[in-house]
């Protein structure tokens, strides 16, 4: 072996190519393992936040469709009173165009309704207070399902998103009687799948009692 000129022995530096190949190995084998935890983590997590976000909607769309259902009842003064009592005209209207049965929200461009929901409202801000009618209509734009509401006018006074990523081709309203007949139901569902890319398809139902008398 050479010696330098200081007596000391030559060292050879660098890996051997076997050593090399032992390194290429077990970094594959620490990092296939490690590699497929984070994309699994990853995934989870966004399974986790899409969840959360459909969840949400539920509850949001949830207590607007109660309060919504629960205040529906449109008068009928024309009609005879019995026992002191104004009968009710039908105030649930299923797959409903913007003027259905003469009552306007919103305008010829607006979706067919999958659920209007009628009420009176009387404006009380002037000397005799005036008749109004509700209009609350439920559509989809999209995978969009919309909440507008019409307070007397045809030009709705709130329009905006309850629930995201609807499956189309779910909707559905269920009522305990007849959904469209003056007699109104007492209980009304509304029932709809929500799909996002990383969660699973999860149901909605919307239920709603109605509280006039």
């Amino acid at each position: 072996m050479l010696t330098p000129a200081n007596g000391r022995p030559a060292r050879d530096a660098g890996f051997t190519l076997i050593e090399l190949l032992l390194v290429i190995v077990i970094l594959g084998v620490i990092t296939l393992p490690l590699a497929n935890s984070v994309i699994g983590v990853l995934k989870n997590q966004n399974a986790v936040s899409d969840r959360m976000k459909l969840s949400h909607d539920a509850q949001i769309s949830a207590a607007f469709f109660a309060q919504d259902v629960a205040a529906t009842g449109l008068r009928d003064y024309s009609g005879q009173v019995a026992n002191g009592t104004v009968p009710f005209k039908a105030s649930f209207q299923l797959n409903a165009a913007y003027n259905t049965g003469g009552q306007s929200c919103g305008t010829s461009a607006t979706p067919t309704a999958v659920l209007r929901l009628l009420s009176d409202d009387w404006d009380a801000s002037g000397a005799t207070p005036v008749l109004r009618t509700d209009i609350v209509a439920y559509y989809l734009v999209s995978t969009d399902l919309h909440r507008m509401k019409c307070l007397g006018t045809s030009t709705p006074a709130s329009d905006f998103v309850v629930a995201h990523d609807v499956d189309p081709a779910t909707p559905a309203v269920t009522c305990s009687a007849g959904c469209t007949s003056t007699s109104a139901p007492q209980q009304l569902t509304l029932a709809f799948t929500v799909r996002a890319t990383s969660a699973a398809p999860y149901p909605i139902t919307l239920n709603g009692q109605w509280r006039q008398t």
